[in-house]
This record gives structure tokens, sequence and C-alpha cells, in this order.
């Protein structure tokens, strides 16, 4: 402590000044007057000193439990109920320790699910690379029938075309988490919204022979993103004429009341296990009832696109009878 320049410049002004009071009560009042100065300077000085020790002790603690903090640990705790301004800084490095160890927390789940999401990633790409990479070895082969080549070529097509879309899919999914879109705030009308959502589809659901039913409020309305809610829905309704017969039917009804604004679509196909529900917006989980081509990435990003739309998505579903997804896109409140 007495190492500490600040220091040795206050104890040399306390002295200077009890020494300047002692002359000068020897010299005007008289010596007792003197001594009493001198007495009460050296207390006062020692009282000082003993309270600046203790200051430095804390000090000291609270350097402790920085480096403590530094090294990893942030479970210590250093608070007290007495005032004053080291309980205040001691109140105040806890809340910032307490802090630091959420963010570090997150950090390591954000660490986690990336290693997850990195695995899962290579893991979906693998497959088709693999199946492009052998039916271009067979292609080489100069013995190859015209039939078969047209038949390797046509795969190795499908491939690419489910590689790319595998691609972007993964691509809009990253820009949502990282938070990198800006959905747009317009009103959009649901009628003009499933239309769009629809169309896309109308080939694959007459190839199957799929009867598709529309209804809802003409002015059915919410504030959101057109496109990308639409991107939304064209997951989830593709999603239903994947897991229904040819020959099956699914029906989107929509209306909007004073709290939100409500999209409903069902199919009457082979619905959801049980067990697969908690989890059937996770990325690349693929259920009990998921064909070989699915990834498990498209009712993740429509679960991703909706909740960042103040929206909200539920299912409902039962083995062979059916699922149904309720979407609602919630009134903003002032």
């Amino acid at each position: 402590m007495l190492r500490n320049r600040e220091i040795q410049r206050l104890l040399a002004i306390l002295l200077l000044i009890s020494g300047l009071g002692f002359i000068l009560a020897a010299l005007f009042v008289s010596i007792l007057a003197a001594f009493f100065v001198f007495v009460f300077s050296i207390l006062l000085i020692s009282c000082m000193l003993v309270f600046t020790k203790w200051r430095y002790r804390e000090i000291e603690k609270l350097s402790g439990y920085l480096q403590e903090i530094s090294s990893g640990n942030f479970y210590l705790d250093i608070r007290d109920n007495h005032e004053g301004e080291l309980s205040i800084l001691k109140s105040h490095i806890y809340k910032v320790t307490k802090m630091l160890s959420e963010h570090g927390a997150l950090l390591q789940e954000d660490k986690a699910k990336l290693t997850n999401a990195i695995s899962d990633i290579s893991h979906q790409l693998k497959t088709p690379l693999t199946s492009m990479m052998v039916m271009a070895d067979l292609l080489r082969d100069a013995r190859l029938t015209d039939e078969k080549r047209a038949e390797f070529t046509r795969n190795l097509q499908i491939q690419l075309e489910r590689l790319e879309w595998l691609v972007s899919s993964l691509l809009k999914l990253s820009k949502i988490d990282a938070g990198t879109i800006t959905f747009k705030k317009e009103k959009v009308m649901v009628g003009a919204l499933i239309q769009a959502a629809v169309e896309p589809l109308l080939v694959p659901m007459d190839i199957k022979m799929q009867s598709l039913s529309v209804q809802g409020e003409e002015q059915a309305a919410f504030i959101g993103d057109f496109n990308w809610t639409a991107e939304a829905l064209i997951n989830i309704i593709k999603n239903c004429v994947e897991h229904t017969a040819d020959g099956g039917e699914i029906s989107i009804r929509y209306a909007e009341n004073a709290l939100f604004t409500e999209i409903n679509i069902s199919d009457n196909g082979k619905g959801i296990a049980k067990g697969d529900l908690p989890y059937i917006f996770k990325r690349f989980y693929k259920g009990k009832n998921a064909s070989d081509d699915s990834v498990g990435i498209g009712l993740a990003m429509a679960h991703s696109i909706i909740t960042s739309q103040q929206g909200d998505i539920e299912v409902q579903s039962q083995p062979d009878a059916g699922t149904l997804f309720q979407i609602k896109f919630f009134k903003q409140v002032i």
C-alpha cells in the first residue's frame, strides 16, 4: 500500500499539515496545545492508513474475483448487503459476471447447434453427391446403351435439382437465423397469398389426382411479407401433397378476427405419428412416415418464416386420418 505514489503523496501532505499545525500551535498558543495537535494528527493519520489498508484488501479481493472470472469461473458471489461505493461496485461486477455467464452459455449452445447443423448438412449433401459420382462413372462407360445413358442422365439431373434446392433452402434458413433478412410489413391479402402458394403445386396435385378446396373471407388480410409468407405456405402445402395418397383432398380455410388472421391447411393423408409431433418443425427431422427423398427442411423453414412475423404455427394429426396446420398472424398492438 505504501508503495503507491498516491498514498505517499497523501501521507506527505498530511504530515506537512500536521507539522505546520504543531509549529503554529507551539508559537502562538502553547507547548501543551502543540502536543495535543501532534497527538490528534497522529491519530487521524493512523485512522486514514487503517481505512486505506482495509479498502486495499477489499480491492485486492475484487482483483482476485476478476482473475477467477477471466479463468472461466462465473459462479462466485461477492454481493453484500452493506451501503457504500465498494458494495455498489461489487453488485455491478456480479451483474456483469452473470451476464457474461449467460452469454457464455448461449455461445456454447450456439456452437453445439452449429456443429450439429454442419454435421446434418454434410450428411444431406453426401447422399446426392455420392449418387452423382456413381452415375458420372457409369456414364463414362463407352459400352453403355443409349437407353441406360438417358436414364442415368435423367437421374443425374434429378439429383442436381435436389442439390440446388437443398443449398438454396439452407441459405434461406441461415439468413433467417442470422437476422439478415428484413421482412416487409405490408398488407397481405390472404386470398392472393394462397393463390400464389398453390400455383407451383398444381401440377403435382394434378398428377396425383388430388382435389383442392379453398374457402375464406374475401377481405381477410394481415401485416407481413407476401413473398416470404408464400414461401412458407408452399412448403406446408407441398408437405400435404407428398403425404396424401392419389385422389386425396387438401383443404385451405382462412379468416380474420380482431386478434389474428388464421390460415388452416389440412389433408386426409396418412398423418403424423404422435411421437413425431413435438419435433415436426425441427430442422432435418424426418418422421416415421417421411418419404425417402425427404430432407426435413421445408417445415423448419416455414416455422422460422412465420414466427419471425408475429405469427404462430401448430400442427394436429392422427395416423391415417390426416393433418391440420393452424397458422395465426397476430395483430400488432400499438
